[in-house]
């Protein structure tokens, strides 16, 4: 049922607002259960031509938290919380919540500790190390390698030892998101503990290479 009037008054340019009836097939995860058949309001995109889409028979994926004493709705946790099912998006999510919820998860990244830069004995040759501020604490750096005649190779390590060979993240997984999401866009000039402007330009263009590689953040 699509919602008109004032109740629809901030809806962004281009949507229009719904008020939903859906039955629960699954819940991937969640505190205290969810009602067999919910009620949510959802901004969806209209067509080309202002045409509202398609809604019955329609199975999708919510991103949602509980009402309070309204057991049978749900409030959508941000503008895109409905996402048309697919096996794959599923698949996804759902490994990305056990990522989430095991023991070892990757922590949330809130800054940039220490980076330097260390060149090595042969022309071109050197490693960047540049150590992360998390949020509980936990340990976690980023090694940049280069060698003669080879692309910089890149790897992120999790605890106190400096694991080389465990690469960069998959995509879409959490820990690839904690990065992707966390880091900021530029190493900042404070976190370079390098008296030597060639070596604190390497770890500024080694770090960039980490970003660019991860991706944005979406």
């Amino acid at each position: 049922m699509r919602i008109k009037g004032p109740e629809a008054a901030n809806v962004v340019p281009g949507r229009a607002r719904f008020y939903v009836e859906a039955d629960v097939t699954a819940l991937i995860r969640g505190s205290g259960g969810v009602a067999p058949r919910i009620g949510y309001v959802v901004d969806l995109p209209l067509d080309q031509r202002g045409r509202e889409p398609k809604l019955k028979k329609q199975r999708v994926l919510l991103f949602a938290r509980a009402v309070a004493n309204r057991p049978d709705q749900v409030q959508l946790a941000n503008l895109d919380g409905q996402r048309a099912f697919s096996p794959e998006l599923d698949t996804l999510v759902r490994g990305i919540v056990r990522e989430t919820i095991a023991g070892d998860a990757p922590p949330a990244i809130t800054g940039v500790g220490n980076a330097f830069h260390v060149p090595g004995s042969l022309p071109g040759e050197g490693e960047t190390q540049v150590f992360l501020q998390t949020a509980n604490g936990a340990p976690v750096s980023l090694q940049i390698l280069r060698r003669p005649g080879e692309q910089p190779r890149w790897s992120v390590s999790l605890g106190d030892i400096v694991d080389e060979s465990a690469g960069p993240p998959r995509p879409n997984t959490l820990l690839w998101y904690r990065l992707a999401c966390g880091l900021p866009r530029e190493l900042p000039a404070g976190s370079i503990e390098s008296d030597d402007p060639a070596n604190a330009a390497t770890a500024r263009q080694d770090y960039g290479l980490v970003l660019r590689a991860l991706g944005p953040c979406a």
